[in-house]
């Protein structure tokens, strides 16, 4: 086992920027170190990982498949009341391996297919002009909670049938559904997040009931009308409420959480970079490779999990059954075997879009096509209305949400003028 290095991703300073950490442990002879304050092997290397996510059968994403179970008091404290007031979690989509994965993943994969989303540009260069008329004539924002936070938020919303005056309580349930396991809640923190939780459940509920006694045009419909089959040879069945209570927790907090924090890191290093701005005023075409190397260089998901199903080694590290794997998806996306200069932020890199962020494979992100074309939109719409961005406070430090595994900013205070161009739709479809 590799010797201990010395930098901890629950203590502050390596939490706000762990980039140094994940590169001592890619220098390191065997790649694959055990953290010991995730108690887990954490996986730093871009093929590795891609080993990793091709072989389920070895390194299974049912963590818990095993018994093993090394979350923390407090994420334990929240499950215990979720599961007491409200529908304990099941496997859908996460914690899954094929086949199993894929029968819940077909009931969502048109509604995110790259065909349907083409067909939302223009719906959502319209929320992103909609959202700019509310802030370009105040001459500066919280980029984060006046920008980056909305537009995913009322996509989502609308896209599962929620009404959009209910977008500040998706942000607060995704919030508590995801804090406890960051590790940076204490037990009342943990409770308080639960009870958000259950009263988020009890909401969808309700939805769930509408829906299924008045169908809409929605993807809480077509859950709540869906059936599946668990083998071959079963008989069709519809989903039960755990199973669909699971699969809205992922989608709302897939479909806002890492594209608020992929817009939010994208104005970060602009501002970071301010020559990059005007390089992308008088060349907008460069802004779909800006995303790619945005989301390759500030990954808003730092790594995600897997459980070995037997003993097993990886790039010279041995693996015993039933550990706990971390895919180092933002350190495989600095991986110098992989990327040139990768600590290096290009907006012209050849092969940007080659990044980990949305992962690989059969997990790929579902909702991978969404999140480009809402940052696309996103960019292209906002650099052309506004000119002469930059941080509000000179002194800026850009301070990150605590959390072991997402990335994500607190706020953003910019400054701007009005470009005077007005609303603007170029009908730019990502794909």
């Amino acid at each position: 086992m590799a010797k201990e290095l010395n930098y901890n991703l629950l203590e502050d300073e390596t939490r706000e920027c762990p980039f140094k950490y994940f590169k001592s442990i890619r220098d390191l002879e065997n790649p694959v170190y055990f953290m010991p304050e995730l108690q887990a092997f954490y996986v730093s290397k871009y093929q590795d990982i891609r080993y990793v996510k091709k072989h389920p059968e070895i390194f299974s994403n049912d963590i818990y498949k095993l018994g093993y179970d090394s979350r923390g008091n407090s994420k334990n404290i929240a499950e215990e009341y979720r599961t007491s007031n409200g529908w304990a979690r099941v496997s859908t989509l996460q914690r899954t391996d094929p086949p199993v994965h894929t029968k819940y993943r077909n009931l969502i994969k048109e509604a995110f297919s790259v065909r349907r989303i083409r067909l939302m540009t223009n719906y959502i260069e319209t929320m992103v002009n909609d959202l700019l008329d509310n802030i370009i004539n105040q001459g500066s924002c919280d980029f984060m909670w006046d920008f980056a936070v909305p537009l995913p938020c009322t996509v989502i919303a609308d896209q599962l049938g929620v009404p959009r005056e209910k977008i500040w309580d998706l942000k607060r349930w995704s919030d508590a559904m995801l804090a406890p396991g960051g590790g940076f809640t204490n037990d009342q923190q943990a409770l308080e997040c639960a009870k958000q939780v259950v009263e988020a459940q009890n909401f969808f509920a309700r939805v769930i009931d509408q829906r299924r006694q008045s169908p809409q045009d929605d993807i809480i419909t077509s859950l709540a009308l869906a059936k599946i089959k668990d083998s071959p040879d079963d008989e069709e069945r519809p989903l039960t409420m755990f199973e669909l209570q699971d699969l809205l927790d992922q989608l709302l907090t897939g479909g806002n959480e890492t594209t608020t924090n992929a817009i939010g890191s994208g104005m970060m290093m602009l501002l970071q970079n301010p020559q990059l701005i005007i390089k992308l005023q008088k060349n907008p075409n460069l802004i779909k490779n800006f995303i790619e190397e945005s989301l390759r260089f500030e990954t808003p998901v730092l790594h995600l999990w897997r459980l070995t199903l037997e003993d097993t080694e990886l790039n010279g590290t041995k693996i015993p059954k039933g550990s706990r794997i971390a895919l180092g998806y933002a350190s495989g996306n600095r991986d110098e075997s992989i990327f040139d200069d990768p600590e290096f932020f290009d907006i012209e890199r050849k092969k940007a879009g080659a990044h980990l962020a949305f992962g690989s494979g059969p997990h790929h992100c579902p909702g991978a096509a969404l999140a480009r074309q809402e940052m696309y939109s996103a960019f292209t719409i906002f650099l052309h209305r506004v000119e002469n961005i930059r941080a509000t406070n000179p002194k800026e430090t850009f301070e990150h949400v605590p959390s072991s595994f997402l990335r994500g900013l607190k706020n953003l205070e910019i400054s701007f003028d009005s470009a005077g161009k007005g609303r603007y739709f170029p009908d730019a479809s990502v794909y």
